[in-house]
């Protein structure tokens, strides 16, 4: 696929120079790799990027004149939430050679899937004193430099959130509930919500416990995996517009449901799914037990 240039001239090759992407572990730096196993949306992601700017070389090859404001920006975007926001903007100086480190804090709660961090050089302000063809709209891109890592770990592709259940239209003593919003190509994590009642204190403990679970907390965490998979599977089998054999988007809740559900029954159409949740609910939970293995150690 082409790729369209824009009307304006760009900063010369050289002249930014990034460096790759780190995440601070106790505020030591390691490489952030393509891909995060152990990552869960509770993860805040604490994250840096040096860049090297020439910014004489980047006025001299853009036209553009010593008055003009410079700008080194971040913005992420997260696929599985759906959301993209700015992670920092630093100014640059009107000349020299600056380094800069780009230093961000991604929520973890607004994360999942693909997380792209897109590092730009862009003109901060409107500016008509330059050269032939260079830039002069506010936000143009210089230079841009994109990174990807892909957020994978075990835990829920959807936030949770810990509640008490009796300032909330749900029963005060059920343990939790899975909220459901949007269509099938809601984003994900935009879509779905795990709430948890606060006061079922061995509920919240196992969840607080997830990654290093004990005896008990195994149990609890295993009769939550299955009640939320029986949740969605029956949510996408009630939806009439869902099928297996339909493409929705990337980390939308259609592709996670089809997800799910071909996990579970592999090699099973949906119309057969759902003839047979209609002939016998009960013996399809039966089933849907067995296909999440409930209570198996890990």
């Amino acid at each position: 696929m082409s790729r369209q240039a824009p009307p304006y001239r760009l900063a010369a090759p050289g002249s930014v120079t990034a460096g790759p992407w780190q995440l601070l572990l106790e505020d030591v730096p390691v490489p952030l790799p393509a891909a995060l196993d152990d990552w869960d949306y509770r993860m805040d992601l604490p994250l840096r990027q040096s860049v090297t700017v020439d910014v004489d070389l980047v006025r001299h090859a853009t036209g553009l004149p010593p008055s003009a404001k410079l700008t080194l920006a971040l913005v992420w975007t997260a696929g599985g939430s759906g959301l993209k926001a700015a992670g920092a903007r630093i100014r640059l100086p009107e000349s020299g050679v600056t380094d800069v480190d780009l230093d961000v804090v991604l929520p973890g709660s607004q994360l999942g899937g693909l997380l792209v961090l897109d590092t730009t050089l862009v003109l901060a302000e409107y500016c008509d004193a330059g050269a032939l063809a260079s830039a002069h709209r506010a936000g143009s891109v210089l230079w841009a430099d994109q990174y990807g890592t892909r957020l994978q770990g075990d835990a829920p592709l959807f936030p949770m959130a810990v509640i008490d259940f009796s300032e909330t239209q749900y029963p005060q003593d059920a343990g939790w509930h899975v909220e459901i919003g949007g269509d099938l190509e809601t984003a994900t994590m935009g879509g779905l919500l795990l709430l948890v009642n606060e006061r079922k204190s061995v509920l919240v403990e196992a969840m607080r416990n997830a990654s290093k679970p004990k005896p008990v907390d195994r149990v609890v965490l295993s009769t939550v995996h299955a009640d939320v998979a029986r949740t969605l599977v029956e949510y996408a089998l009630r939806e009439p517009d869902f099928a297996l054999d339909i493409e929705y988007g990337d980390e939308s809740m259609g592709s996670t449901l089809q997800t799910l559900v071909t996990r579970l029954f592999p090699g099973q159409s949906t119309n057969h799914l759902r003839r047979r949740q209609e002939q016998s609910p009960t013996g399809f939970a039966t089933e849907l037990q067995h296909a999440v293995r409930i209570f198996e150690e890990s």
